[in-house]
């Protein structure tokens, strides 16, 4: 698909005219297709805004919506609609998928590499409306593909891997969990991290994810099974296995 039917095809989506184009070029361009060029030429910037301006948007809409929520409520709230897993599935509805711009090494990456853009994708086009057009704009999109998500229900378990872990950990030993690096592979533009979680100096957990913070939460997760705390959701991975 041409550049110029992206772009047209992202601003019906969107619902909003772009006065400075480059933004929804950016906001399309997976970095691997960026490779040599300005930092501004992929969604990366886009994204660290937008990721902020997100944010921002989801706890004033839900602090108005929900008046007799706490301060906890509202937080498992918004993690869940901010979540990777929401958004990527939003923009993936959307048809948002077809449209990125992915350099020749990442095409290959399949679904994993997919659902992390669209992502990305998702909160750079925050960011580009949030820039061109203002906060209306950026929030009338937002609302329009998030709002409807939004139940009270979607928070009650959502409590993250890491979260669970700890409590656990600190009721049964009195000390907390401990998160290590243990590598990173991969391309610079799209590297796999591997961590591993310790208690009391013994790995219990060993995670990958897309970032660093991917993979400590996947590392708790491991660990939740391993420890016994929680059931694995594949009964081929109920074997303990030496991490």
């Amino acid at each position: 698909m041409k550049l110029h039917k992206r772009v047209k095809r992202i601003e019906e989506i969107v619902g909003h005219h772009f006065t400075n184009e480059d933004l929804v070029i950016s906001a399309i361009t997976h970095p691997s297709a960026a490779e040599g060029k300005s930092v501004s030429a992929s969604y990366e910037r886009l994204e660290f805004l937008g990721d902020s301006v997100l944010g921002a948007m989801i706890a004033t809409d839900l602090f108005e919506r929900y008046p007799a929520m706490d301060e906890g409520q509202l937080s498992l709230l918004k993690i869940a609609l901010v979540s990777g897993e929401m958004l990527s599935e939003v923009a993936g509805e959307l048809g948002i998928g077809e449209l990125i711009l992915f350099g020749e090494s990442e095409k290959g990456t399949g679904a994993r590499g997919l659902r992390s853009a669209l992502e990305n994708v998702y909160e750079a086009l925050v960011g580009a409306l949030y820039l061109d057009g203002g906060y209306e704009s950026a929030h009338s999109f937002v609302a329009r593909t998030l709002h409807p998500r939004i139940t009270p229900e979607l928070g009650r378990n959502v409590v993250p891997a890491k979260s669970r872990l700890q409590e656990h950990i600190q009721r049964d030993y009195h000390i907390g969990p401990e998160y290590k690096l243990e590598g990173e592979s991969g391309p610079a533009h799209s590297p796999t991290f591997t961590s591993v979680v310790l208690v009391e100096g013994r790995r219990v957990g060993r995670g990958q994810g897309s970032t660093k913070k991917e993979s400590q939460a996947n590392a708790a997760a491991d660990a939740l099974v391993r420890m016994g705390y929680e059931e694995a959701q594949n009964s081929q991975d109920t074997e303990p296995e030496e991490v």
